[in-house]
């Protein structure tokens, strides 16, 4: 699906800026910095924000995310691409990692769950990870994903782990059932809603943004006032300009001194995307013999 989303999204994201935005935003006229040239994860929860006669600043952006949810979920069936992930872990940022990923989205027909959410990552780099693959299907092999290293390590053979287990969790912020871009969008509503419950915030809308030589603009939430209940100082969602879904997001932290740099807290970017390539079981599958799954 090269223009998934095009004409439908584009009237939308276009209207809000002119009405919504224009009104509850501020507009800055330059990108911040995104640290990379070349963005969490599950079932909405969908918690009710305060009823209030005011508009909050986050609702033009939790309207277009809504927007981007359902489109998703009507029309984008599976995609492959690289995703480029940076967590911090701790107080440990760890490397850029890339990894080529196939997901297939859950879908349901009266009901009834017709196409299992699936995912297969193959590690890239950096040296550490490369030839790691995991692979997960939904409501299969008890819930559990099947893993194994890459390098000399590939000898321990393939693992099947829990994907909130100690060893599936160990330097990830959150387990693998949560990866992909509907996982994403529902992951932005929900922390979106949940700051509602907690006063205003500063929301900008920054054009003229790239990610992988793609035009995007950037949805900036900053709060500027540290408190518990805030996940994090900034945060940039970066929706692609054609097909109107997040391809990237940045949390950063408050700095640790005044005048200093927000930290990077995790950063996911999605490059090379595909849709609708027509995923099979068969890509899903650990004795699929371009895989590395030995001894399945």
């Amino acid at each position: 699906m090269a223009r998934f989303g095009r004409n439908f999204f584009r009237a939308a994201l276009y209207s809000l800026v002119a009405s919504a935005f224009s009104s509850s935003l501020v507009v800055a006229q330059q990108p911040p910095a995104t640290g990379l040239s070349e963005p969490v994860f599950r079932v909405s929860k969908n918690e009710p924000s305060i009823p209030s006669a005011v508009p909050h600043p986050l609702d033009p952006a939790i309207q277009l995310a809504h927007q981007s949810l359902a489109l998703i979920r009507k029309d984008l069936k599976d995609y492959t691409g690289v995703l480029v992930k940076r967590e911090r872990i701790g107080d440990d940022l760890g490397e850029h990692e890339f990894m080529f990923v196939k997901v297939r989205n859950r879908k349901f027909e009266e009901n009834k769950l017709v196409t299992p959410f699936s995912v297969y990552l193959a590690f890239l780099k950096p040296t550490a990870v490369k030839g790691r693959e995991v692979l997960f299907v939904e409501n299969q092999n008890d819930g559990k994903l099947f893993a194994h290293e890459g390098g000399m390590k590939r000898m321990l053979g393939t693992h099947s782990l829990e994907p909130t287990g100690y060893l599936a969790m160990a330097g990830q912020r959150y387990p693998l059932t949560d990866i992909g871009i509907e996982n994403l969008v529902v992951k932005l509503i929900e922390r979106g809603e949940k700051d509602k419950r907690h006063g205003a915030c500063n929301v900008e809308l920054v054009p003229g943004a790239k990610v992988a030589q793609r035009a995007c603009s950037i949805i900036q939430v900053t709060h500027p006032v540290q408190q518990s209940h805030f996940e994090f100082h900034i945060a940039q969602i970066f929706m692609d300009d054609e097909w109107k879904i997040p391809v990237r997001y940045a949390a950063y932290s408050w700095p640790k001194t005044p005048g200093g740099e927000p930290e990077v807290i995790e950063e996911y970017t999605y490059q090379n995307l595909k849709f609708n390539v027509g995923l099979t079981d068969a890509d899903f599958d650990v004795k699929n013999k371009d895989y590395n799954f030995h001894g399945k």
